[in-house]
């Protein structure tokens, strides 16, 4: 006989984490509440501490760091602003894109 493999959300992982936490809990009594088993909790606990915001934090089923959030912002904000200029330099007459002068848009 084979069980079926619980899957629990983040916040629902975060939440048993978080009460196990709270002054007067512990793992045990957390999870015989929440009916799931007190090494859950630790489990969770450690994947939380170590790999916090890689572990389970992800957008359209790729995994990132919440740190790598900055820089992905950053970079769409790049990608758009080299759209705009490629957009722009499309129209510019067709004389003037075959010269060999480099333009600088900043």
């Amino acid at each position: 006989m084979s069980q079926k493999k619980q899957s629990y959300t983040e916040e629902f992982r975060r939440e048993a984490v978080r009460r196990a936490d709270q002054k007067g809990n512990t793992n045990a009594s957390v999870a015989e509440k929440l009916g799931i088993s007190a090494q859950q909790i630790y489990n969770w606990r450690r994947q939380f501490n170590r790999l916090t915001d890689k572990q389970f934090s992800s957008i359209n089923g790729v995994q990132f760091k919440t740190t790598d959030s900055a820089e992905m912002k950053r970079l769409k904000q790049e990608l758009a602003d080299l759209k705009e200029e490629n957009e722009f330099l499309k129209r510019l007459p067709h004389t003037l894109r075959k010269t060999k002068s480099k333009v600088r848009l900043n």
